[in-house]
């Protein structure tokens, strides 16, 4: 059995051009409420994407964490934003529940990279329920 370290893919906050973008509209009355949320995002919500899980630090004060391992996604959706520079994704579980992360910088390379863990665990499961014990 071979044990890998974790590696990181992805540490860090959400798309820079997502704070521009907003603080630009915020210079209307209506972009306001997108500009908070924008700079509530870049200031608490941390991401961090590694070989072995998926971790979204965020909240008011940064005081939720959530982490996911990649055996139990069971879809990713994506939506690109800002032109197509960053994007949203939302990661389904398999008991139904959702993992948003909003304003992913690299959003495609991201959903590439996650996909491609899930088949490697995937593959590595099926593997491991291949070999029986011999009695």
């Amino acid at each position: 059995m071979i044990i890998r370290s974790e590696e990181s893919f992805y540490e860090g906050g959400p798309a820079k051009w997502d704070l521009i973008i907003n603080l630009i509209a915020g210079l209307t009355l209506v972009g306001l409420p997108f500009t908070f949320g924008a700079l509530v995002r870049a200031i608490w919500i941390r991401y961090k994407i590694t070989n072995k899980r998926i971790s979204v630090t965020g909240g008011w004060f940064g005081k939720d964490q959530s982490q996911v391992v990649y055996s139990q996604i069971t879809e990713i959706r994506t939506v690109p934003r800002g032109f197509g520079i960053y994007g949203d994704m939302v990661l389904v579980l398999k008991d139904g529940a959702r993992l948003e992360m909003r304003s992913m910088p690299r959003f495609r390379e991201t959903e590439d990279y996650i996909q491609q863990q899930i088949n490697i665990q995937t593959t590595r499961r099926s593997k491991e329920d291949g070999q029986g014990f011999a009695a």
